[in-house]
């Protein structure tokens, strides 16, 4: 089963993705259970009586769907915690060591937009940067996690997410931030669509990302640092999570940089994809050179 949410910003309509016996696959309005995939609704067992619903045959199938804007498939979350540096390689590309703790920054929640959205590079961005990442949709609230079990049983599913950084911003000089490196805006595609927790197997999934369709990151997540309960654990140590939370867990090696490809440009379109997940699929822009019009998925995401 899929959870997304299909229609324009702050019209979105709940729905779910699965699988018919025949293999093709139906999406249906779950807006009779809700009207918000968010943390109220992860907290209240949403995701157990979305499949109860479509068990009983209760929702009816959007037939209009595949028109539809894709957003993210969470509702604006509470926070946006990101992991820094969790593959090695991508540390060394970077020229850091390899973290012996979890490197830990958050992003505004208002960076968070939709898989397909046109994505804007700021106006005085020089060094605008992609980075495909598997994102951790929190639950249930968290706080102290005693164990390793508590921290993975918080965990209500899985997306797709780009990490996009302006480098020129977060890196260089005494002013070099990471929080203005991160914080921009469109710069957290999430989707298309949040997979529970239940039918994913985290600590081996290919990720890859493509610049103007030549390959850039093609990695797996058995190569993280620290794994999903590690980075759950480790983060409610510090804060509180709550339902609806999303955590991004790191990007690995094959980013511009590394030196070895061009950052983005006007024009350039970025894909990216994890198994199970989904893929994405932006075309950049100038911010304020070109239409900020939201389109539906391409037939192949």
């Amino acid at each position: 089963m899929k959870i997304a949410r299909l229609g324009e910003p702050g019209r979105e309509v709940p729905v779910v993705l699965v699988a018919d016996a025949a293999g093709t696959e139906r999406v249906y309005d779950a807006g009779s259970l809700t009207s918000a995939v968010d943390g109220a609704f992860l907290a209240g067992d949403g995701i157990a009586k979305l499949r109860a619903a479509v068990g009983r045959g209760d929702l009816p199938e959007l037939a209009d769907a595949a028109a539809l804007r894709v957003g993210s498939p969470i509702s604006r979350p509470n926070n946006v915690v990101c992991i820094g540096m969790n593959y090695a390689a991508h540390a060394a590309e970077s020229g850091s060591e390899a973290p012996t703790v979890p490197v830990v920054f958050l992003k505004p929640t208002n960076t968070v937009t939709g898989p397909f959205d046109p994505a804007p590079i700021p106006p005085l961005g020089e060094k605008y940067d992609w980075e495909v990442e598997l994102g951790i949709v929190i639950g249930r609230e968290v706080s102290y996690a005693a164990s390793l079990q508590e921290a993975a049983d918080a965990v209500a599913g899985y997306v797709t997410a780009n990490d996009l950084s302006e480098r020129a911003y977060q890196l260089p000089g005494a002013a070099g931030q990471w929080t203005k490196g991160k914080s921009l805006p469109k710069s957290t595609p999430l989707g298309p669509w949040l997979v529970p927790a239940d039918e994913v197997d985290p600590s081996n999934l290919r990720l890859r990302s493509w610049v103007n369709g030549e390959p850039r990151q093609d990695s797996s997540t058995a190569d993280l640092i620290f794994d999903v309960s590690t980075i759950v654990h480790h983060v409610s140590q510090y804060m509180l999570l709550e339902p609806g939370d999303v955590i991004l867990t790191g990007t690995p090696e094959g980013v511009a940089l590394s030196g070895r490809f061009p950052y983005l440009r006007d024009g350039d379109v970025v894909e990216l994809e994890i198994e199970g997940l989904g893929r994405q699929r932006q075309v950049f822009h100038r911010a304020g050179s070109a239409s900020t019009t939201t389109t539906a998925a391409p037939k192949e995401a």
